[in-house]
Parts: C-alpha cells; structure tokens; sequence
C-alpha cells in the first residue's frame, strides 16, 4: 500500500505551511491551506457551478491562466531572484494588487454621475489577477523576455508594492478616481 505524503509542496518543492494572508478581508478569498493545498494546480472541479465557489480554488490554480508550465517557470525565477517562498510572493502580490476602492455609474433617466464605493473582497481577489496577468501579458508582448520572466517580475514588484508594477499603477490610479468621487 502507497504511503501518504506527510507534507503537500506545490510541484513537490514549495510548502503551503507558512503561507499568510494578510489582510483580514481577504482570508476566506485567498485559498492556500486545507483543501486548495495541492500538489499540481489542476484540481478539475467545477468552480463555477454556484456563486463564490471559484473562492475555494486554489489561488495558484486561479492564477493559472495559460498553463502549468508557465507558473512552474514563473514560481522558480521568483525563488531565484527572492529567495522566499514563491506561493507568499504571489499571496502578498494578490494583497497589493487588489483596489480597495472603485466607482460606479449612479443615476437615471440619462444623468450618469460616477459614485466611489469599496470594493468587496472577491472581487479584489479578481482584480487584482487580472491586472496581474494583464500587466504580465502587456510586458512580453513585442519583447525578448518570456511571459514567464514578465510575471515573475510582474508579481515581485506588486508584492514590493512598487510603483513598477503594472497591476499597482493601475490600482493606484482606479483608487485615485474614486477618492475624486466620493
């Protein structure tokens, strides 16, 4: 009989243990422990079945928009360059990237006006991944570098939280036009 695995790593090298979110907002929306701890990032369920059930899958596995490949190459350069565990990399970059606050279109018969709201939780999650891996694509199109390298420089300076990152420049700038209408 095969044994258990004592420990689950991500591609058996990084640990899911020390992983930490946070923000308190984000900890039922961020999945790392418990079940999303997984070995590969392809757990085929059905995560769009029922409202918010894309919560529970893994953030990894979320992230994983073109293929394991990419963020096998993507996670490897970001413990080369950092030397930290890739997974709290990503973690910190979701936390960064992700604006807290956003407007939306108020009003009726044709007077529009721009409201500023706070954002919920699962939809930061959302955003910030998808700024993330917009950024990542924008930079290694026309360019020598791979998409690999662009979103594991992508995803180190929004876990800085620098000012490089195409996924904070434009949080920056979506929390500065709802500030503006408040």
């Amino acid at each position: 009989m095969a044994e258990t695995a004592a420990e689950v790593k991500l591609f058996n090298k990084w640990t899911y243990d020390d992983i930490k979110v946070n923000d308190v907002a984000l900890i039922d929306y961020v999945a790392v422990s418990g079940k999303a701890a997984t070995f590969l990032p392809h757990t085929a369920q059905r995560y769009q079945k029922k409202r918010f059930r894309k919560a529970q899958c893994p953030i990894v596995e979320r992230l994983k928009l073109m293929a394991n490949r990419i963020i096998r190459h993507t996670l490897e350069i970001i413990h080369l360059l950092t030397d930290q565990n890739p997974l709290q990399v990503v973690v910190d970059a979701v936390i960064n990237a992700g604006p807290r606050e956003d407007s939306t279109r108020v009003g009726s018969a044709g007077v529009v006006r721009r409201q500023g709201v706070d954002v919920s939780p699962f939809r930061r999650v959302n955003q910030a991944l998808y700024l993330l891996t917009t950024g990542a694509r924008e930079a290694s199109f026309r360019n020598v570098k791979t998409i690999a390298e662009c979103l594991a420089d992508e995803l180190i300076n929004a876990a800085k939280g620098s000012s490089n990152s195409y996924a904070i420049k434009k949080k920056d700038e979506v929390e500065r036009v709802a500030k503006a209408n408040r």
